[in-house]
Formats: structure tokens, C-alpha cells, sequence
């Protein structure tokens, strides 16, 4: 089971078809139980053979997977109209993401009407210390954990993956960072997870305040300015108000809210 599941994580946007003689390499699987794994993913229709002799892609029956999942997710419904209206409204690409161990999972996205955006990332991972959003999320699991920030770059070998020469290494320059995102409610990503790239993230809570996932505005340093981005934030944080409420949060004044992390 495990080895069948680690077959079907590995297509992605990147790689979205692979031969038997790939994965078996990829994977460290000898070619007959690579082969044997197929078939079963085949036979349940979760993968498909791209032609007789050819590769595999994901199948009908993974897609049908991937549907479910979505609709069965509270956080989707309720971010999708507001993301449709925040994009309608900045003409900026907006995303819905949550926390996957380190790193951040695009949920849904909106793409904006500018011809210079950002591509197309629905099902992509980020490295959380980078992004917006993984600053928010992370910045509410630090109020439980207060390591969490050294934690995370012990595990990574005592510096963070660098991604530019902007991102944030240090576990202590990290804890900072979050503290800061945690007082003003909000995190920018600038020029850290790609040069030129901007990214602005605010909290989506569920009813009992509980940070559980993160949205974002993100586009090109031209447009993202620093005159521009507080007029781009008020809407962002209104979306995530509203996304909020509709998962059942009543905006009460009370505790610091925790995370779902």
C-alpha cells in the first residue's frame, strides 16, 4: 500500500507522466514490483497508459478522487466565491492554501487578468518559510510551539532550503518574522520565494478561532509596490474575514486564536 501510494505521489504538475523504467529508478523499486504496483493502479483505474507500450498518467478514477476531496472540503466552498470576488476586485491571482509539515498546499486559485501574473499552482507545495501564507500558518502553530521556528531549521540541518537569496534561513531571523506576522496580522513574502515575485498573506480561522489555512495576493514586484500594497492588503484581510465567518467564526474579541497545525 505504501509503495502503491508512493507512485501516485509522484506524478505532479512537473511530471505528469512517467515509464515503467523511470519509476522503477526513481523510486528504488525493482522493475517486477514497479510493474506489479502499475497493473493494481491501473486495474482501479487511478492511473492510465498514455498508449499501449507507453507510459502512465493519472486516471479517471484519481480525477474522480481529486473531485471528492475538493467538494468535500469546507474550507474550498467557502474560499471560492470570495477568491472569484477578491481577483474581480485587484485583478490579482488569489489563492486558498493550508500547512503540509513544512511546506504550504495550494488548496484553489483564482489567476488575475494581467497578462504579466503568476502560473497556474492549484495541488502545488511551497517551502512555508518562504510564502505568505506558510508565514501566516506558521505564525499561528508558533504561539503553541514557540520553537517551532529553530525546530524547523534544525530538521532541515540548521539552515532553511534556500529558494533566493531573499529567503529566510535562520531559525532565529524566522521566529522573529513570525512574531511580526502574528502582531500585524498579515505576511509578506517579498522577492523570497522567487526574485521579483510578491506575495501577501492573511489568516482564514474556523468557528473556534483556530488559524486553518491562509490567502494570498501575489503577482510581480512592478505592481506589488510598497505604495501599492496596503491598498491591495484591505481587501485580501476582508476576504479572509469573510471566509472566516462562513466557516463559523463570530470575529469575537477574545484570545489569540491557535492553529490547526
Amino acid at each position: 500500500m505504501v509503495r502503491a501510494l508512493r507512485i501516485l505521489r509522484a506524478f505532479s504538475d512537473a511530471r505528469a507522466e512517467w515509464s515503467l523504467a523511470e519509476l522503477s529508478r526513481e523510486l528504488g523499486l525493482s522493475k517486477p514490483t514497479a510493474f506489479r504496483l502499475l497493473g493494481a493502479l491501473e486495474e482501479a483505474e487511478l492511473l492510465a497508459r498514455t498508449e499501449p507500450a507507453g507510459g502512465f498518467r493519472l486516471g479517471p478514477g484519481a480525477i474522480e478522487l481529486g473531485a471528492r476531496a475538493q467538494r468535500a472540503n469546507p474550507i474550498l466552498s467557502a474560499a471560492r466565491p470570495e477568491l472569484e470576488a477578491l481577483t474581480r476586485e485587484t485583478g490579482e491571482t488569489s489563492s486558498v492554501e493550508i500547512l503540509a509539515g513544512a511546506t504550504t498546499f495550494i488548496l484553489d486559485e483564482v489567476q488575475g487578468g494581467h497578462v504579466i501574473g503568476s502560473s497556474p499552482g492549484m495541488g502545488t507545495r511551497w517551502p512555508a518559510h518562504a510564502t505568505s501564507t506558510g508565514k501566516v500558518l506558521l505564525a499561528a502553530a508558533q504561539e503553541e510551539e514557540p520553537g517551532l521556528a529553530r525546530r524547523l531549521a534544525r530538521d532541515a540541518g540548521g539552515r532553511l532550503p534556500r529558494v533566493t537569496p531573499a529567503t529566510i534561513r535562520s531559525g532565529a531571523r524566522l521566529a522573529a518574522e513570525l512574531a511580526r506576522v502574528g502582531r500585524q496580522g498579515y505576511a509578506t513574502a517579498i522577492n523570497e520565494l522567487e526574485e521579483g515575485y510578491v506575495a501577501l498573506g492573511a489568516p482564514v480561522r474556523r468557528h473556534d478561532g483556530r488559524v486553518v489555512a491562509a490567502i494570498s495576493l501575489a503577482g510581480p514586484a512592478g505592481r506589488f509596490t510598497p505604495s501599492h500594497i496596503p491598498r491591495l492588503l484591505r481587501p485580501l484581510r476582508e476576504a479572509a474575514t469573510r471566509i472566516s465567518r462562513r466557516l463559523g467564526w463570530a470575529d469575537q474579541p477574545g484570545p489569540r486564536a491557535r492553529s490547526s497545525a
